[in-house]
């Protein structure tokens, strides 16, 4: 009987493990599915064509649209309105070269400044000392100068004022030159002053106008007696 159970169970294990062995060897296919061929129904896709020129969508209109290059309307100039014509500033120049040669040597003199150094005479004075006063006797413009006194420099950098600014100067026996230099001639120039001298008395020593161009200069001699 226990020889019989025996074999009845090792028949078993063998049956079972065979089936295990199919079952994992076994696998389940999938059928494939196969795509719909196209059919004439098919809609098929076009690229767009491309819009024309004043094409009209409804109420709204396409702009035409510019193929090339547009040229400026205007010609281009180096010169441009801004420069002016080099003609008309030729001309120009020419003009008031004429008008110069037309004019007296001291009507240019005004008017450009000049251009020579000007002497405006010796003065004796038993004075000590002097007061020298100097303005713009023309429109503010910005003129400078510079004073000398026996070529020493007293007052480097002078802005000329409407009004009369100056310095006090100690007499030296002898000669005392007082130099004025235009160093500019403005925005408008030329470089326009009036200047005045007058001793420790109060008594007016010399006065007198210039009209320099750049780099011109005005002189006065003091003669201290």
């Amino acid at each position: 009987m226990k020889l019989f159970l025996s074999f009845f169970i090792f028949f078993t294990s063998i049956l079972l493990l065979n089936a295990q062995l199919d079952s994992q060897n076994k696998s389940t296919a999938i059928p494939a599915v196969e795509s719909k061929k196209e059919t004439a129904t098919t809609p098929t896709i076009t690229p767009s064509k491309p819009i024309e020129n004043n094409q009209t969508f409804g109420t709204l209109n396409v702009p035409k649209l510019s193929t090339g290059v547009e040229l400026p309307k205007k010609e281009f100039s180096l010169f441009g309105e801004k420069f002016g014509n080099p003609g008309e500033l030729y001309t120009k120049q020419l003009n008031d070269q004429l008008a110069d040669t037309k004019l007296t040597p001291a009507e240019v003199e005004a008017r450009n400044g000049s251009t020579t150094d000007q002497y405006f005479g010796d003065f004796k004075s038993k004075a000590k000392f002097v007061n020298i006063a100097y303005r713009d006797h023309g429109y503010v413009d910005g003129d400078l100068i510079q004073v000398l006194v026996n070529d020493d420099v007293v007052q480097a950098r002078v802005f000329l004022n409407g009004g009369f600014s100056g310095f006090k100067l100690d007499l030296q026996k002898g000669f005392n030159k007082i130099d004025f230099l235009a160093l500019n001639q403005g925005e408008s120039g030329p470089n326009t002053a009036e200047f005045r001298v007058v001793d420790d008395m109060g008594n007016l020593v010399s006065a007198n106008r210039w009209n320099l161009a750049t780099g011109v200069k005005a002189t006065i001699i003091i003669v201290k007696e």
